[in-house]
């Protein structure tokens, strides 16, 4: 099963965007969160968000979301930091709510990859003026 990390300056953002996800996909397991810093405050973490990456992992790849521009830059030193790994992550460039809901839903009936971060792409057009 594909593994989905949402990556939020705010735990409790992520939290919800979980949440929500879980819901709409009613029993896929496979969201972890990786918001805020460690004492709580807001950020992102490359540590934090490796170690999301590594709980997601179930063998078919991970596919973060992430809320602002730095959220992104974090990621990817994570997936820098995993490299060795060999772990199939990408970053998806789609709004994270509509975005992880896609792809949570995708996920959850077996969907492959890149069916889940297509799908998930397809996200966007909400959001085109």
């Amino acid at each position: 099963m594909v593994g989905i990390v949402i990556v939020s300056h705010s735990s409790k953002i992520a939290e919800g965007v979980k949440d929500l996800a879980q819901q709409m996909a009613q029993n896929y397991t496979g969201l972890v969160c990786a918001g805020g810093m460690e004492d709580g405050s807001i950020g992102t973490d490359a540590i934090r968000i490796a170690d999301a990456i590594r709980q997601a992992n179930q063998g078919d790849g991970v596919v973060v979301f992430a809320d602002l521009g730095s959220a992104i830059m974090s990621s990817e030193t994570a997936m820098e930091m995993l490299e060795e790994e060999n772990i199939n992550v990408r970053i998806a460039d789609a709004p994270i709510v509509e975005g992880s809901i896609v792809a949570a839903v995708e996920a959850s009936i077996g969907s492959p990859l890149d069916r889940v971060i297509e799908e998930a792409m397809k996200t966007r057009e909400f959001h085109k003026a």
